[in-house]
């Protein structure tokens, strides 16, 4: 394990504090824990869908992808449908590159794998939540994610290479935090987040792979940008407990 997470750590400017781990093994905590970790396993798939709807893929693949995702998106929202039919869905459509894309096969290719793993993984947090015998409930986002795009760039491509940047961040950060706090949790949950470690390690990795690609040129000067930005989000006070939150404020 620690030849999969010692990337991630060189990459991230700060380890996840020792008193969020505090507040996050804490069983009162649990139900939150769980549903937060849900909602970003959706976040993480509509994100990745964005990226290839908006760049790359042709009309009908758009809306293929659209109709994939929607089940979910009713679960979780607007609380519409039975969570066990969820598995059975398949995107079936072969994705096809749009006339004119400047992005290739490739972030097609990355991101439906990685749609694909993020729904199975929303799937199985539900599994997880039905066996504490946690009622699925809807719960605000955390300031994280919103708090790491606002400084994306409004030209393309740059545009693009910075939400790619933000989502190795977003995936590197997951993949440590299940690792530091699998250790102090039941033996199925921890089980569960160390299963987790390799695709999230690979997603962190895809994304960066593609931001490089794309950019055609050194991003390091960027890459270290949101290193400082991710970490002052993890380090600073945040009162609000999720998934990705900040020090937890005294």
């Amino acid at each position: 394990m620690e030849n999969l997470l010692a990337p991630i750590k060189a990459f991230l400017k700060c380890d996840t504090p020792d008193e969020w781990v505090t507040e996050a093994v804490k069983k009162e905590n649990l139900a939150v824990l769980l549903t937060d970790h849900l909602i970003c396993e959706l976040k993480a798939a509509q994100s990745a869908m964005f990226l290839i709807r908006r760049y790359a893929v042709d009309a009908d693949s758009a809306k293929a992808l659209l109709d994939w995702l929607k089940p979910y998106e009713d679960f979780a929202y607007r609380q519409i449908g039975d969570w066990r039919e969820l598995e059975k869905l398949k995107l079936d459509k072969s994705m096809l590159v749009k006339s004119g894309s400047r992005y290739g096969q490739d972030l097609v290719d990355k991101m439906v794998m990685l749609i694909r793993e993020e729904l199975h993984h929303f799937y199985q947090v539900l599994e997880m939540m039905h066996n504490y015998d946690i009622e699925y409930d809807k719960i605000e986002s955390s300031r994280y994610a919103k708090g790491l795009l606002r400084h994306v760039k409004t030209h393309e491509p740059d545009a693009l290479i910075d939400k790619l940047i933000c989502g190795a961040y977003i995936e590197a950060r997951s993949c440590e935090r299940f690792a530091k706090i699998a250790p102090f949790l039941d033996k199925p949950l921890e089980d569960f987040y160390i299963s987790l470690l390799r695709s999230e390690a690979r997603h962190y990795q895809d994304y960066l792979t593609l931001a490089e690609e794309i950019a055609g040129h050194d991003i390091s000067a960027r890459i270290v940008f949101f290193a400082q930005v991710e970490a002052d989000l993890i380090l600073q006070p945040d009162s609000d407990f999720k998934f990705h939150s900040g020090t937890p404020a005294l």
